[in-house]
């Protein structure tokens, strides 16, 4: 007779969006904020989602402590109802515990935050993917070196958890130079397409090995238009997190359009 054979969840990395403009119906962001309510349709319900935010970073990784983080609306002038949303998510203690584990078995430290929120990075995305706010929700952050070994090997040993149905979720954005987005021209985003055309090669190509495809991602800040299109490197660091996740295998390119003129991905790793 013969079993089913279980499904991991995902590795997502995912466009954010800038600020909370995904949900105020702004005309650039509605690429994001469309795609972003579909995505749940490429994925199986995960048990729980964990979060790597480009809007946190600590020295050493650290996890969201609170049973029930608040939102922390870590954008300024915006209209007032949008520092009054709620997802209320719960953040069980048990799952930061197999977090823990999962640090401690591969050799790496882990830190807690009781006081620090959800910030835009999460609650923005998720109202969109996940309205109900039924799903727990942890949250845990960049390292501040910005170290891209670093990330891959968090994200490898969060790798388990998606065994026990839990999202890896990288919310940033595969292109950040905010002067050139609010000040383009053709130049620069003929730039902009040269990175992403490297980056869809680098994380789909299915011609280069886990190791090779690991290799470009650590050493992505010598591809064309690196520097340019990240000047530092926060929004695209939650990417490595999920190719180390993913065992540096082939992903798959969910997502690929504009915002103001500027190319950007979303990327989902299935096996």
């Amino acid at each position: 007779m013969s079993t089913a054979t279980k499904q991991r969840a995902p590795a997502v990395f995912i466009p954010h969006g800038g600020g909370p403009m995904p949900l105020l119906n702004e005309p650039s962001q509605q690429a994001i904020a469309d795609f972003l309510r579909t995505l749940p349709q490429h994925y199986e319900r995960p048990k729980a989602i964990l979060v790597i935010s480009a809007h946190w970073e600590a020295p050493r990784p650290t996890l969201l402590g609170a049973e029930h983080p608040p939102l922390l609306f870590d954008y300024y002038g915006f209209p007032p109802e949008t520092y009054d949303y709620q997802y209320p998510a719960t953040n069980p203690g048990e799952l930061r515990t197999r977090v823990k584990a999962c640090l401690e078995e591969a050799g790496l430290p882990l830190d807690s935050d009781g006081s620090r929120g959800y910030d835009h990075g999460v609650f923005v995305p998720l109202i969109l993917m996940h309205p109900e706010a039924d799903i727990p929700v942890l949250q845990l952050s960049l390292i501040d070196s910005l170290d891209p070994q670093a990330h891959i090997a968090l994200g490898k040993a969060l790798s388990v958890l998606r065994d026990d149905g839990v999202m890896i979720l990288g919310s940033g954005f595969s292109f950040h130079n905010m002067s050139v987005m609010r000040n383009g021209n053709e130049q620069a985003r003929a730039i902009n397409r040269e990175f992403h055309d490297w980056l869809a090669d680098t994380l789909t190509n299915p011609d280069l090995t886990p190791e090779q495809r690991i290799g470009k991602m650590v050493d992505w800040d010598q591809a064309p238009g690196a520097r340019f299109s990240h000047p530092r490197e926060e929004h695209l660091l939650p990417l490595p997190v999920c190719l180390g996740a993913a065992g540096g295998q082939v992903g798959e390119i969910l997502f690929d359009d504009t915002v103001l003129g500027y190319r950007t991905f979303c990327v989902i790793w299935r096996d």
